[in-house]
């Protein structure tokens, strides 16, 4: 059974098509090892065995009747519980949600079912997915996959650590300002926020101004290709979507040739102030290892300008127009973080707001500059690896033992500014530090040319053996 949940999806469709693994047995062990630990890591919010197992039973008959297969045909996922799912509660990690039951899907779980994924479960996020720790009222804290004592990351912190602890092979995810790349380079995982519009987002208020994803969560980078592949493609829910030319995810995901002829824009800070040493080591060996994959190197020049204003005020506003009906109901539960925050928006007016898309604008014209003259840019994930599970999101964190300053801006400065720009971003596990927690390494590439960093990618990964590690648990 622990031999089963250890393998990626990419492998396990071939298997299940070949008759060698059956989706009935797949889903048994996955929901088994969910029911071990999940009183250890506290990742799911539901479980929904019942009709796993009644979607496992359906996969497996049309397997035995020779049935046409879907490209994740038997395979089973997670889905963030942000994330509509029919007939699946769904709370949003909300009190004010604990008993909602979606009667639809949104779009990216509906295409993962018509893909021939088992939903199984859904994954623990801070209430509305409002910061990078995966905490909330309903649920608790979900810890880290390699670390008791560290957090999961967030706001993606269940879907990372299901999948980095061989509960199952892929999950959904969601990212609005690294919230599935924070936690996937947390537990060592890959996590891809891809460009705006490739994966349609149906559940996104403002979809015209929107700067938040509906993702994959995986161990490797060809099973974010294989999520990528079902969940993508136009619908008339996000007009990002529209006109979008489909990719063959799955071929560009194969580790075939080198990086000959590519130039990577990298930098080691994109503006931070601190980096600790170990991220800084691994950073510098995982350069080198591109160097030899035939790639040209060149240090980017400039800072860019710091995000956390401009995200704040895009961001927050928008947390104000959907939650400060709920911060003023008399029976208010809205998570205290959530409700500092909603409350700072308050200052800003709506000329604030425009004046962050404005700079919104110039941000993404700058990187497009960049894909000029270069094919990716490279940096860290994350400036330090997983912060202690009782790091609050407003108390300075800590780089080496030396105060750094406020989360956001000194934690994740790298993976903000291409929600804001929509290009693509994905982190991939770059080493481990010295106390054995994961080291994430961030490709970013031209806007909606997914394809090419999920090669780069791939190149790297079969160059390391990084994945050979699991957690002890």
């Amino acid at each position: 059974m622990t031999d089963l949940t250890r393998l990626p999806a990419s492998v396990l469709r071939e298997q299940i098509a070949a008759r060698k693994v059956s989706p009935v047995e797949l889903t048994d062990a996955v929901l088994a090892r969910a029911e071990k630990l999940q009183p250890v890591l506290n990742c799911f919010i539901t479980i929904a065995a019942d009709q796993a197992r009644a979607a496992a039973k359906r996969a497996e008959d049309a397997v035995m009747q020779g049935k046409p297969l879907g490209l994740l045909h038997g395979i089973p996922f997670a889905a963030k519980d942000l994330v509509n799912t029919a007939g699946v509660r769904t709370t949003f990690g909300s009190l004010h949600h604990d008993d909602n039951v979606p009667k639809e899907d949104a779009v990216a779980a509906a295409r993962m079912k018509q893909a021939g994924a088992i939903l199984f479960g859904k994954t623990t996020t801070p209430e509305f997915g409002h910061k990078a720790l995966t905490d909330a009222p309903l649920f608790g804290r979900t810890r880290n996959a390699w670390s008791a004592e560290h957090t999961s990351g967030g706001s993606s912190g269940g879907a990372a650590v299901a999948v980095a602890a061989g509960i199952g092979p892929i999950g959904i995810a969601t990212d609005g300002g690294g919230s599935t790349r924070i936690p996937a380079a947390a537990n060592g995982m890959v996590g891809l926020k891809q460009s705006n519009g490739v994966i349609p987002h149906s559940q996104v208020a403002d979809a015209f101004g929107n700067y938040t994803y509906v993702t994959p969560m995986t161990r490797t980078v060809m099973d974010t290709a294989l999520m990528l592949q079902a969940m993508a493609g136009p619908h008339p829910s996000d007009p990002w979507s529209i006109g979008i030319a489909s990719q063959d995810y799955v071929a560009a995901a194969r580790p075939d040739g080198d990086l000959s002829g590519k130039r990577i824009l990298f930098s080691l800070t994109l503006g931070n102030k601190l980096v600790a040493r170990d991220v800084r080591t691994a950073f510098e060996q995982a350069l080198a290892r591109l160097k030899d994959l035939g790639a040209e190197l060149v240090e980017l020049e400039g800072d860019l300008p710091d995000m956390a204003p401009i995200w704040k005020v895009i961001n927050h506003t928008t947390w104000r127009a959907r939650f400060d009906h709920l911060l003023r109901r008399e029976d208010n539960r809205l998570s205290p973080s959530l409700v500092r925050q909603v409350v700072m928006a308050a200052e800003w007016t709506g000329a604030d707001y425009q004046h962050a898309m404005f700079q919104r604008t110039d941000l993404f014209r700058r990187v497009q500059t960049w894909f000029e003259t270069a094919d990716y840019l490279v940096t860290p994930t994350l400036a330090r690896t997983a912060l202690p599970i009782d790091q609050d999101l407003f108390e300075p964190i800590r780089i080496d033992g030396v105060e750094a300053g406020e989360l956001r801006t000194n934690w994740f400065p790298y993976t903000m500014p291409f929600n804001i720009t929509g290009h693509p971003a994905l982190t991939v596990c770059c080493g481990y530090d010295r106390e054995g927690l994961p080291i994430g390494l961030q490709f970013v590439g031209r806007f909606r040319d997914e394809a090419s960093v999920l090669r780069a990618a791939a190149l790297y990964e079969a160059s390391e053996r990084w994945l050979d590690r699991w957690p002890d648990l």
